[in-house]
């Protein structure tokens, strides 16, 4: 002879009605399946942040690796302004002039092969984000916001400006 299942209270709903043996387990079922969504979704979640973190820090990492020799680059920003002066000061045709112009163009393409470039607008449109006027003057033959004249070079580290080309500009 069967049996009838038997009504089974459910304890987290002690106001209901009995529940048959089959009704509180698709209920059960029903609830694991919502716990097992939420637990999918939070997996997928934390896969995202991983690999949003696991991708900013390759971004700060090849950062690091464009900028790491910035400071070294930028200490030697004044020994190329005194190459330049030297250069300037001992005649353009001396020996030792040449011996300077040898020396400042193996400093630059060591510094250039760093990432470094060098900023010489002579001639060249002002450029706000380049360059820094340090005076105006009246030029005829030159239109307003040209270049005239560089007192001091300007440069580049990777595309970002390390130091800003000192200059005179038209008016």
């Amino acid at each position: 002879m069967s049996q009838d299942p038997q009504p089974i209270e459910d304890p987290h709903r002690p106001d209901a009605e009995p529940m048959s043996e089959v009704e509180l387990l698709s209920a059960r079922i029903d609830e694991l399946q919502l716990a097992l969504i939420s637990v999918r979704e939070e997996q997928l979640r934390e896969r995202a942040d991983l690999e949003n973190q696991r991708k900013r820090m390759l971004r700060d990492v090849e950062h690091a690796r464009k900028f790491a020799n910035e400071r070294l680059l930028g200490d030697l920003l004044p020994v190329l302004d005194a190459l330049e002066r030297g250069i300037e000061a001992a005649g353009g045709d001396s020996a030792v002039a040449e011996g300077l112009r040898l020396t400042q163009r193996e400093l630059l393409k060591v510094a250039e092969a760093n990432g470094l470039k060098q900023l010489d607008p002579a001639g060249e449109a002002f450029n706000p984000e380049h360059h820094q006027a340090v005076s105006a003057r009246a030029a005829e033959g030159q239109p307003s916001g040209t270049v005239l004249q560089v007192f001091q070079k300007g440069y580049l580290l990777n595309e970002r400006l390390l130091r800003p080309a000192m200059v005179v500009v038209s008016e």
